[in-house]
């Protein structure tokens, strides 16, 4: 899974969510960073509200909250997730030992990013691609 620390440097990247079944999200600054919610329409649904987008926790007596603003909760993309949201920069993932290695091309050099987990290392190219890393052009 994409360390949260990693989610939250993409969410500041400019990296947007809009929520779906299936999507894994921590309530971060809560002391709950560890407890990593999914979106499900049995207990974790997303309710459209007319001045806000809510996510609501449907029957979990544990919960002192009925629902939090989605700006309060912080995505952590999956690995499918993660290479579409790459699009054409994606070149191929590799394992080579005990590391995976996503290969990217940004801004037309192919770059490489290794991490023992493969969420990681495609959060840590996409990164790479909505920041520009140390090759953004022009700068």
């Amino acid at each position: 899974m994409i360390p949260v620390e990693l989610a939250a440097r993409l969410r500041d990247a400019g990296l947007e969510w809009t929520p779906g079944p299936g999507d894994r999200f921590v309530v971060a600054g809560r002391d709950m960073d560890e407890d990593v919610f999914v979106i499900s329409t049995m207990t974790v649904d997303v309710h459209e509200l007319p001045a806000r987008t809510v996510i609501g926790f449907n029957g979990t007596v544990e919960w002192a909250l009925d629902d939090v603003d989605v700006e309060a909760a912080l995505w952590l993309p999956r690995e499918d997730q993660l290479r579409e949201l790459l699009g054409p920069a994606f070149l191929r993932l590799e394992r080579v030992e005990d590391e995976y290695v996503v290969v990217a091309t940004i801004w037309a050099e192919a770059v490489t990013f290794a991490d023992r987990d493969p969420e990681a290392a495609y959060g840590r190219a996409l990164l790479h691609l909505l920041t520009g890393g140390p090759h953004r052009p022009g700068g």
